[in-house]
């Protein structure tokens, strides 16, 4: 099983706009991915149990995958949760 560690950085958390994006993206990966805030861990692909963290910015979740491509799901994943989803173009 792989994990990564992710620095939440959207200003306002994972509220619903980035909290949809991230968990379209972890249901395309088509393997199971979970991501944890302290000791709850969640299905990375709802979007509800995501919000449900409430995840802040500056916070870091643990998200975990298991599967051929976990590695390159998770560095995607880090990535997308690493991006101010937020910021003014």
């Amino acid at each position: 099983m792989a994990s990564r560690t992710a620095t939440i950085a959207s200003a306002i958390g994972l509220h619903a706009r980035p909290a949809t994006l991230f968990t379209k993206r972890a249901a395309a990966a088509g393997i199971p991915v979970t991501v944890a805030k302290g000791d709850t861990s969640v299905n990375a692909a709802s979007v509800l149990a995501v919000m449900a963290l409430g995840a802040k910015f500056g916070e870091e979740v643990v998200l975990t995958a298991e599967g051929p491509t976990a590695d390159e799901v998770l560095d995607d994943l880090v990535a997308f949760l690493e991006t101010d989803h937020d910021a003014k173009a």
